[in-house]
């Protein structure tokens, strides 16, 4: 018998019926001896929905208030689960957040777990019951439902798995595992069996929509082996853990973002103490900052720069604007059309040559680097975004990473691709 978490995004609970599809799989994991809880998201695009009805009645909604709203677009499909599975003759019981002992800050909208308390959801497994529980959502210690931040049920799953101590959390959404890069845009893309904690991190913090870096962050803290796979098929998907193969490939994958923007501080005076006041005020608005670029200064003054989410971008301008005067800039301005595509590998900590395969197989297809970050396993380039496919495309052929896949072998096109994987296959 194994003790399994099991979470189930949007598109996985979108409808009555794929609901049903979840109960059946619930029930099929507890036919074969296992205990389960299952952790779910928001029907659909329920979230949006409700950011929308925000909107409409409020342009600059209190933070505790939107938290107390988007909370219940979880609750509304944990209740529905827990139904199914009793009308197909299965106890369940649903919880929200505060009732499975999930304990968060007090920072609304982008939420941390700070403790669970896991005695409800053990009492339930020991009683029989499927639990089923609310994502995206905990409370703080002021008896506050607070949320996690977009993908959050990600992490709620993997925060639930180590606080029971399960076996494997099961990740379950529309795409059957990791790729070596997104398959709708270089179609001889291969699913990887496995990636290290480290591999996956860099792959998310890229702009890998398999996993939220923090579910994944979390995981490692812990050790909480994860499994991502499809909601749709029984295929095995990609394990997320510790171990990697003995002999492991110099680039695991390929990772592309087009939701970055580049700010750039122009005419900075180049004096002791500036960039600090600059990354203060960026740091107090919490934005989160990605690669950070300081020119050769000229006459006594620099260009800063450094990228930033699209959702992060009114709160980087509101803190320059904050500061402008005191660092004596003469002003900002803002590059929306850049993408960012990273090669992400253990491997490359012991293979030199790396970079320089990049970046002649950049040069060789007229492709414009304008910015570079590089970790021990991760370079990431910024480059315009109208550039991003043809980019991935020539790198994942450069570095190998091409396979005879499911996708070459039917003969699919991109747009077949991105249709059937839309569809869940």
């Amino acid at each position: 018998m194994a003790l399994i978490v099991a979470k189930f995004g949007g598109t996985s609970v979108a409808s009555p019926e794929r609901i049903n599809g979840v109960a059946d799989r619930l029930i099929r994991l507890r036919e074969e001896g296992n205990q389960v809880v299952a952790v779910v998201s928001a029907m659909g695009k329920t979230t949006d929905d409700l950011l929308a009805l925000a909107a409409a009645v409020n342009d600059a909604p209190p933070a505790r208030e939107l938290d107390r709203l988007l909370s219940t677009g979880e609750q509304i499909s944990m209740t529905l689960l827990a139904l199914a599975l009793e009308q197909k003759g299965y106890k369940s019981i649903s919880y929200t957040g505060r009732q499975a002992g999930i304990q968060t800050n007090g920072i609304h909208n982008k939420a941390k777990i700070v403790k669970i308390h896991n005695e409800r959801i053990e009492r339930a497994l020991d009683a029989g019951f499927i639990p089923v529980v609310a994502g995206f959502q905990g409370i703080d210690e002021n008896g506050d439902m607070t949320t996690l931040g977009r993908g959050g049920s990600d992490t709620t799953a993997v925060a639930v798995a180590w606080g029971i101590g399960a076996d494997v959390c099961e990740i379950y959404s529309d795409v059957d595992g990791v790729y070596t890069t997104d398959p709708r845009i270089a179609p001889r893309a291969k699913k990887l069996e496995s990636v290290s904690y480290d591999e996956m991190l860099e792959l998310s913090s890229a702009g890998s929509g398999v996993l939220q870096m923090r579910a994944v962050e979390f995981a490692k803290k812990w050790n909480v082996k994860i499994h991502a796979r499809s909601a749709f098929s029984d295929a095995a998907g990609t394990i997320i853990r510790e171990e990697t193969p003995m002999e492991q490939a110099v680039i695991t994958g390929i990772a592309h973002d087009t939701s970055e923007m580049k700010v750039t501080i122009r005419h900075v005076p180049d004096t002791t103490g500036v960039a600090a006041k600059v990354f203060t005020a960026l740091s107090e608005n919490m934005v989160n900052m990605d690669m950070i670029i300081q020119n050769t200064s000229l006459d006594g003054a620099t260009d800063i720069s450094f990228t930033c989410p699209e959702a992060d971008l009114a709160r980087a301008v509101s803190a320059i604007e904050s500061v402008l005067p005191e660092i004596g800039a003469s002003g900002w301005d803002v590059d929306e059309d850049i993408a960012k595509v990273s090669l992400v590998g253990t491997g490359m900590k012991s293979s030199p040559g790396v970079s320089a395969t990049a970046f002649r197989t950049m040069s060789e297809n007229d492709i414009n680097i304008l910015a570079i970050s590089t970790s021990p396993i991760r370079l990431s380039m910024v480059i315009e975004a109208d550039e991003v496919a043809r980019a991935v495309q020539v790198l994942h052929t450069a570095f190998e990473l091409d396979s005879d896949s499911i996708f070459e072998e039917t003969q699919l096109s991109a747009e077949e691709i991105a249709a059937k994987m839309e569809k869940g296959r």
